[in-house]
């Protein structure tokens, strides 16, 4: 588990002022990660107590710029952020929950897939986003479709 000082660290590393809202926020999305914006407020809020709702954005924007952080947005939901970052791993969401997990890459090394065509691009990364049901919903579902019992 990631601490304040290893925050501070990876802030200094990317060559940021180490401030409680950068903190707070690294921290939030390092234990709740796929978080999005408004959970990650609450979070910081929870830490900081007042903190508006611009600062949290402008963090979220620094960290991101400075690859700390990784913004998805999987079609129809809102940005997420995580702290994994670097390693071209995918994502699978629920399209019950929405809950997402991530997933190594499919194959070898980043980009992890190659195109028929790149149309000239040299590609560095690929970001593949899996459907279907947690296991939570398909249990759920199972229970639901079996027929009650007298």
């Amino acid at each position: 588990m990631s601490t304040a000082a290893d925050f501070g660290r990876m802030l200094r590393g990317a060559d940021l002022r180490v401030t409680a809202p950068r903190v707070a926020v690294l921290s939030a999305v390092h234990a709740h990660p796929h978080s999005d914006t408004d959970s990650i407020l609450r979070r910081v809020r929870d830490t900081l107590g007042t903190v508006s709702h611009q600062a949290v954005y402008d963090v979220l924007r620094a960290l991101t710029d400075a690859g700390l952080l990784r913004r998805i947005q999987p079609m129809g939901t809102v940005a997420r952020y995580e702290t994994r970052v670097g390693d071209n791993h995918h994502h699978v969401v629920c399209r019950s929950c929405g809950v997402i997990a991530d997933i190594d890459c499919a194959v070898g090394e980043a980009p992890c897939l190659a195109p028929a065509d790149g149309n000239g691009f040299v590609l560095d990364e690929a970001e593949v986003i899996y459907w279907g049901l947690c296991p939570d919903c398909t249990a759920a579902q199972a229970t639901a479709s079996q027929p009650s019992q007298p």
